[in-house]
């Protein structure tokens, strides 16, 4: 079973004892939440008493009434949550799950403190931001405050989506340019003129890349075109997105904008090399551009040394636009724009008013300001140093230990480990991966995989995980890669004694979970095999193993 946490139905109290008087959960969420909850419910059952329907009829709805391009988590055997603490989620019969994912519940699902926050101004106000309130001018008070002096104006949205479309118009109009460089596999999200510059998305569909879009290759010194081996993979890296702007100015383009993730997560944890900002920064510059930094998904301490993840690049490294959103609201749909005075000016001298209807409303400032407020009242900055360090130091461990772990990267709170079929040749273990998460889940932790070969497995569980949690997950991944590697060790000999080709084929379910994320048709790759064995684990893993 996963760590018991604070408060947990018919459980005692948690052994994470230090997180755990750190955290007051349940008591003032309860109070709060409890009353029309419990009246639909059975007694002594909170599980039940957010369900409105079997799982069963909960799937048939949802194939009825939602988009079916709108997936689920572990789509062969969804699971359905109807309740979350801290870093645990509870399915419609009680079972807890540990989340290892959720980096929107920041600072923990349900946190009573901003649950309060949002129940008290709502009882007392909420409308737009046209109207003068203190709530707005304080949390953009405090957000500037933790940034660098320059970055001082905001725009509030409610999504990362409408922070990084905004931060767009805000560089196009600076100079009045078009063109933006972005990063190989980069998603900053889903309106349109996102997917535009959002290769993760739109070398999957039927979309060509614009002409004002330019693509720079990862900064990924493990699987990419400069490695850790190189002298200077920053410098590398950088040159191209240099000899980018020169081809782009020989064309008659001109860079309005490089926009990237201080760390890319749906890249697969990438980490870039240090050096690499300020180069580029120092290139675009020149070229009439700004920098833009994506710390939707990285921000607010997850990195723990830091809150935003671009200031452990160093103090000579200062984006011209920092753009947020998911963790923000802890759940609550708040983002925001956080750019200099000199680019906000001129944007407002287009004329055109900027307004948001939601944004910076009295109720989504309040939570803002109460996550502010538990980030810093828990230490959760420290947690992540402290929790990350841990955790990296159990990976590395494991990866001296399991042959399928080609790399563990990460700093505090966001980690990925690159699980591949062949260390030398780093050869992606995509179907491992899938297997390995579904596996997980049986034994109650949420995972998920991604990057370009979905293969990496991410770590970005609420800052409030802890030390005993990091244990469980790790020993619980040990378990299952053992079992993998010895199939695979045990199927590898059989394969070779034979030689034959591999016949099997994928599970119906696992094979449509990995399609429907933008694999490509495992049938149609020409490197599922190599000397005429089997390399398509998955099938074989699915079939074999039951752990």
């Amino acid at each position: 079973m996963p760590p018991v946490p604070p408060d947990a139905p018919g459980e005692g109290t948690p052994r994470g004892t230090a997180a755990g008087k750190a955290r007051r959960w349940g008591s003032l969420a309860r109070q709060a939440l409890s009353g029309e909850r419990e009246s639909r419910g059975a007694p002594g059952s909170r599980a039940t008493m957010c369900e409105l329907y079997s799982k069963q009829d909960t799937l048939a709805l949802r194939r009825k009434h939602i988009g079916p391009s709108c997936k689920v988590f572990f789509a062969a055997d969804p699971i359905k949550i109807v309740r979350a603490q801290g870093q645990y989620m509870f399915d419609e019969r009680g079972e807890q799950y540990l989340d290892c994912i959720n980096n929107v519940a920041h600072v923990g699902h349900c946190h009573p403190e901003v649950v309060t926050a949002a129940l008290k101004q709502m009882e007392l106000l909420n409308t737009n931001s046209r109207f003068l309130h203190d709530n707005i001018v304080e949390y953009a008070r405090r957000l500037s405050a933790t940034l660098p002096e320059t970055l001082s104006v905001c725009y509030f949205t409610n999504s990362g989506s409408e922070a990084n479309d905004l931060a767009l118009r805000l560089a196009r109009q600076f100079r009045g340019h078009q063109d933006v460089i972005t990063l190989d596999h980069a998603y900053h999200g889903h309106l349109s003129s996102l997917i535009e510059i959002s290769p993760y998305k739109f070398r999957k569909g039927k979309d060509v890349k614009k002409e004002f879009v330019h693509v720079a290759p990862t900064p990924d010194t493990y699987r990419g075109k400069y490695r850790e081996d190189h002298a200077d993979p920053a410098g590398a890296y950088a040159d191209e997105v240099k000899k980018i702007i020169e081809e782009a100015h020989n064309s008659g383009r001109k860079i309005a904008a490089f926009i990237a993730e201080s760390m890319q997560s749906c890249g697969g944890q990438i980490i870039p090399p240090a050096g690499y900002f300020q180069k580029v920064a120092e290139y675009v510059h020149r070229a009439g551009g700004v920098f833009i930094a994506d710390e939707v998904q990285v921000g607010f301490g997850r990195v723990g040394k830091h809150f935003w993840s671009f200031q452990m690049h160093g103090e000579d490294f200062v984006p011209d636009i920092v753009t947020m959103g998911k963790p923000m609201g802890n759940g609550h749909p708040m983002a925001c724009v956080v750019t200099t005075k000199e680019i906000a000016e001129s944007f407002s001298s287009s004329g055109m008013e900027y307004f948001n209807t939601y944004g910076g409303n009295p109720v989504s400032s309040a939570i803002g300001l109460a996550v502010l407020n538990v980030i810093e009242s828990e230490d959760l900055q420290g947690n992540a140093t402290r929790v990350g360090d841990y955790l990296t130091g159990l990976l590395n461990k494991q990866k001296a230990k399991h042959t399928l772990i080609g790399d563990i990267r990460g700093i505090g709170l966001f980690i990925g480990i690159d699980l591949v079929k062949d260390q030398q040749k780093r050869t992606p273990a995509t179907d491992e991966a899938q297997h390995v998460i579904y596996k997980m889940k049986e034994k109650q932790v949420l995972l998920s995989a991604d990057g370009p070969h979905r293969n990496v497995l991410k770590i970005k569980p609420p800052m409030c995980f802890t030390e005993e949690d990091a244990k469980f997950m790790v020993d619980q991944l040990d378990e299952i890669l053992t079992v993998v590697e010895e199939a695979i060790g045990a199927k590898s000999e059989s394969m070779t004694s034979e030689n034959t080709p591999c016949r099997t084929k994928m599970p119906n379910e696992a094979q449509s979970e990995l399609l429907s994320e933008g694999t490509s048709d495992p049938r149609e790759n020409p490197s599922r095999k190599r000397n005429g064995l089997c390399t398509d684990k998955h099938s074989l893993l699915s079939k074999r193993l039951k752990t």
